[in-house]
């Protein structure tokens, strides 16, 4: 492994890179956004394009001086340098994550990484060991998890406030690939729905991961098995676009473990980007909504529906640690997307000092949950070849 020290002030500005995000792509601007919020970060070094040509071009839009052709030529440069990126964004098509993340890891640079962690459930189990061995960072956005009132509704669960958990539902639909638009030549729905480059999975790769890991993300179960039906509704794509899944939590010395309700869809016209949550247990239950996410409703049983406010009378200290703006003024997906770089950051900056450790209020998805990400995808494609048939994960 290659040492990733560098002489540098312990609460200094992470010097970043980027892999993908170049000029047309979505989410890597997001990332850049999310890394400039809160001033952690400079974004440095860029290897923003598969084409050389037009990742000169973004570098050059974004004022990098440090632009390369290759994220292999990126990873040993800024190894070398004593000043070279301490992390690196890795914001490409799925399949070339698992790649991109080997060549960083093994050049000694934090990884951050967007979902899902890799295209294959095979390189998912290789990346939990590249990672332990590499002893570097690895962070996974899923940014619903930054979300203050998330992290609220799992401070309420954690703490017993629910009870038992009986029923775990989360539903994401939206409606942007109702029809083929990727015969068109768009640029996000022709990769997506691509499993050369989604992987196997296409709704519940891109967005069924999501609702699934946020649903163990609050309820602090894991999946012991599930049953999937996945469609592919419009005619000729090869990946999933509607999927329906059910889901059988580990007991955990309960009597009468848990049960869960997945529904992903990318052709549920109305529906723009509407993932939800509902945790229901023995005393009481939660509903959040990724469209009005300041926003938590909590059901004591027995009794009238409680509103709680991010930041607000009844929101607790693991939101506030992800509030940046008094309650009324609107926070979201950006901030969402910043929270984790932010938790990213303290760990950095915690393991910039020798022998560091990370504070334990520090949250943000591990290698562990993209590896839980990967066998959900997977174990969803299997069930539904088998007519739903239950899988255990």
């Amino acid at each position: 492994m290659v040492s990733a020290s560098k002489s540098t002030q312990a609460n200094a500005p992470i010097r970043l890179g980027m892999v993908g995000g170049g000029q047309g792509a979505f989410i890597g601007g997001v990332h850049r956004i999310a890394a400039r919020i809160d001033g952690h970060y400079d974004l440095v070094a860029g290897a923003l394009s598969s084409d050389p040509v037009r990742a000169l071009a973004s570098a050059k839009e974004l004022g990098l001086d440090r632009s390369y052709g290759s994220f292999e030529e990126m990873a040993k440069a800024e190894a070398a340098r004593d000043d070279g990126i301490e992390a690196v964004s890795i914001v490409t098509p799925n399949h070339m994550h698992f790649p991109a993340v080997k060549a960083f890891l093994k050049a000694g640079i934090h990884v951050i990484c967007d979902k899902p962690m890799t295209s294959t459930l095979a390189d998912a189990k290789k990346l939990v060991k590249l990672v332990a061995d590499s002893g570097r960072l690895f962070v996974l956005t899923h940014n619903y998890t930054g979300y203050p009132m998330v992290r609220q509704a799992r401070e309420m669960v954690a703490k017993g406030v629910l009870g038992d958990i009986r029923l775990v539902h989360a539903e994401y639909p939206q409606d942007w690939l109702t029809e083929a638009i990727e015969k068109t030549g768009a640029k996000q729905a022709v990769w997506r729905t691509d499993p050369n480059q989604s992987g196997a999975g296409g709704a519940i790769g891109d967005i069924g991961t999501h609702a699934y890991n946020l649903a163990c993300f609050v309820s602090g179960l894991e999946a012991h098995s599930l049953s999937a039906d996945l469609d592919s509704f419009v005619a000729g794509r090869r990946v999933d676009d509607n999927a329906h899944v059910m889901l059988r939590f580990k007991a955990k010395g309960k009597a009468h473990p848990a049960k869960g309700m997945i529904w992903a869809s990318q052709v549920a016209p109305g529906n723009e980007n509407a993932l939800k949550l509902r945790v229901y247990g023995m005393k009481g239950g939660l509903e959040w909504s990724q469209e009005d996410p300041n926003y938590l409703w909590f059901t004591p049983f027995g009794e009238p529906k409680r509103l709680i406010t991010r930041g607000g009378a009844g929101s607790g200290p693991s939101a506030a640690r992800m509030t940046r703006v008094p309650p009324g003024h609107p926070e979201g997906y950006l901030e969402g997307f910043a929270n984790i770089y932010c938790e990213a950051a303290a760990a950095i900056r915690a393991l910039r000092r020798k022998g560091g450790r990370i504070a334990k209020d520090v949250v943000f998805p591990t290698v562990h949950d993209g590896l839980a990400g990967l066998e959900f995808i997977d174990g969803c494609v299997r069930s539904s070849k088998k007519n739903a048939a239950w899988i255990k994960l």
